[in-house]
């Protein structure tokens, strides 16, 4: 009986304390796409054993560290969508899908009931503001191609702000176009830091990238001077919600182009990802410390990519990671100069290839080339520009030839990187958090559980997964 009582008054307190919780005013969400255990590994012995810094990386000293599970409602391994949905809502969803349960029935994101209760609402990436994981926070789709009705969603939405590298969506015949619809909802459509700049004192924005002609932001390691970023798109993000919402705001970030290097298993562009996205995290951290009674911050990711590892058969057993310092370039930057090569019929001959490499990867300079790799990288230069009859790697956002694929393999191999898939991976997802109600994200998790904690810190009824 004295173990009932005590019991029934434990329940009775932990209520009361959560009730009694202050409620966060200022909620950062932000999303590393693709950006598993493994990545963040990778990034921090890089922070570490090249850096030369002592401390880990920001997020990783968070007071919770903990991680979750990322299947979707029909398959072992998610992709973005179920995964974004899962985030998002908490619900299960089948891959493809946006925004909907398994039975097509619309599911509400977390950003659309704070809205309800007057958060200002941003949705900000480095991919599209279209792709799976933004419009995960707003559209309600059966497909994540459907970019022309996501746009339409995203225009009723009503947030404040959304961010990103262009809008797909293809104006159906006798229709309106996407940007129409936008401007029509009363929505400014901008481009780059410039067109913010010039327009930051209206009420909603759609920041897109600067020049549109790619399907993101551009990468870190191939930044141009410009160009929109992640760390200003988090900058921006914040300054308008002051503005417009300075009371309480939701803002979700995500790192979407993590996901494309990993995709491409492309390490250096990956590490430099990462390192951008805590660099945007750290914006969020020195707001946070200004109101640190007011503020949560949580990161994840919606799944892995890549099957990234440190360490791979017959590689280097102390993981050389100086070598990512040598390359100057993206996969698809490499992959953009062989194209534009081969149209132009301007072939370089093999020893002008070898200056290209080393100026942009270090190999054939500061990275000794082996017998072996160099037939390799031979072998596919000729197979690629000569006989013409190599196949193409083909990854999901990317078409690679058999040459820079081949010089990516030998560049990994030397540096100790390994890879077990072009795709995603069912491993676990790092949670990290700070903040008001950090401290319920302690433990393990299903993706579904983090909005639901959200929910809880800001007193929303919580949705079942089921």
């Amino acid at each position: 009986m004295k173990r009932r009582l005590l019991s029934v008054l434990l329940c009775l307190f932990v209520v009361l304390t959560m009730s009694a919780a202050k409620q966060p005013k200022y909620i950062f969400y932000f999303i590393g796409d693709g950006m598993g255990l493994s990545p963040v590994l990778c990034s921090e012995t890089y922070n570490r054993t090249v850096l030369g810094n002592d401390t880990p990386l920001l997020f990783m000293q968070f007071p919770t560290v903990s991680y979750a599970t990322s299947y979707s409602a029909n398959n072992t391994i998610t992709d973005s969508a179920a995964a974004g949905t899962a985030l998002s809502t908490g619900h299960k969803t089948n891959n493809s899908m946006l925004g909907l349960s398994p039975d097509k029935q619309p599911v509400t994101s977390i950003a659309a009931e704070l809205k309800e209760q007057g958060y200002g609402i941003a949705i900000a990436t480095t991919v599209d503001p279209d792709d799976a994981t933004p419009a995960a926070f707003y559209a309600h789709v059966e497909k994540r191609s459907m970019f022309y009705e996501i746009a339409q969603d995203m225009a009723a939405s009503g947030y404040d702000l959304f961010a990103g590298g262009r809008l797909r969506g293809k104006t159906p015949e006798g229709g309106k176009d996407v940007k129409t619809i936008l401007s029509e909802a009363g929505y400014t459509v901008v481009n780059g830091p410039q067109g913010f700049e010039a327009n930051k004192n209206r009420d909603k924005l759609v920041l897109l990238s600067t020049t549109e002609k790619l399907d993101h932001v551009g990468y870190a390691i191939d930044y141009q001077p410009g160009a929109l970023t992640l760390p200003f798109i988090t900058q921006a993000c914040i300054e308008h919600e002051m503005r417009v919402s300075p009371d309480k705001f939701f803002i979700m970030i995500e790192g979407g182009l993590i996901d494309h290097s990993l995709h491409a298993n492309d390490a250096a562009t990956t590490v430099k990802e990462v390192l951008d996205f805590e660099k945007s995290i750290r914006i969020a951290y020195e707001f946070y410390l200004q109101h640190p009674k007011e503020t949560l911050i949580l990161v994840t990711a919606d799944h892995n990519t890549g099957g990234m590892a440190a360490g791979v058969s017959g590689g280097p057993y102390n993981l050389p990671l100086k070598n990512i310092d040598y390359q100057k370039i993206s996969i698809e930057t490499m992959q953009a100069d062989c194209r534009a090569m081969v149209e132009s019929g301007k072939i370089m001959s093999w020893d002008e290839m070898k200056a290209y490499l080393e100026k942009n990867f270090g190999l054939y300079g500061a990275i000794t080339v082996s017998e072996k790799n160099d037939k390799l990288l031979q072998d596919a230069y000729n197979a690629t520009f000569v006989a013409k009859n190599a196949e193409d790697n083909r990854t999901l956002y990317a078409s690679l030839s058999s040459f820079v694929q081949t010089t990516y393999d030998v560049l990994d191999k030397i540096t100790g990187i390994g890879w077990t898939t072009n795709g995603h991976t069912g491993d676990f997802v790092p949670v990290y958090a700070i903040g008001v109600g950090s401290e319920l994200f302690e433990g393990f998790h299903d993706n579904t559980d983090l909005p639901n904690i959200i929910r809880k810190t800001c007193k929303i009824p919580t949705h079942s997964s089921k």
